[in-house]
């Protein structure tokens, strides 16, 4: 489910927030999904409770998991999810289009690289 880098400079618990988006995006937790609890997260990852629960607020904090007091998290509606996730990531795309262009990369292989990417995620999904 989540694996974790000891040796990343990325912390922890970012890691574990960014596991947990990308299964959310792929489709393997769906809305309404419960995720395990704090401490069985932190059992099973072998990290500090703390670090689990930092984790668990910033995806709470944007909108990816609710969490329902004495019950546990779960993973929020999608579309709420999808539509500010996709805000970050055209921003990365934006930034990564403009530092290709200023390494004089062309706009034919740069558009290229997208169709070709389309194209491998469609047949994907296909299988």
């Amino acid at each position: 489910m989540i694996k974790l880098d000891y040796r990343s400079g990325k912390p922890l618990h970012e890691q574990i927030e960014a596991s947990i988006r990308e299964l959310v995006v792929n489709g393997a937790l769906k809305a309404g999904e419960r995720l395990p609890s704090v401490r069985e997260m932190s059992v099973m990852l072998t990290v500090n409770p703390n670090t689990v629960q930092r984790a668990y607020k910033e995806l709470e904090a944007h909108g990816v998991i609710c969490s329902i007091r004495g019950k546990g998290s779960y993973i929020s509606n999608a579309a709420h999810v999808n539509n500010e996730r996709m805000e970050e990531l055209y921003e990365v795309l934006s930034a990564t289009v403009r530092e290709l262009i200023f390494l004089g990369e062309k706009k034919e292989s740069i558009s290229d690289a997208l169709s070709t990417i389309y194209k491998e995620t469609n047949e994907d999904d296909r299988n």
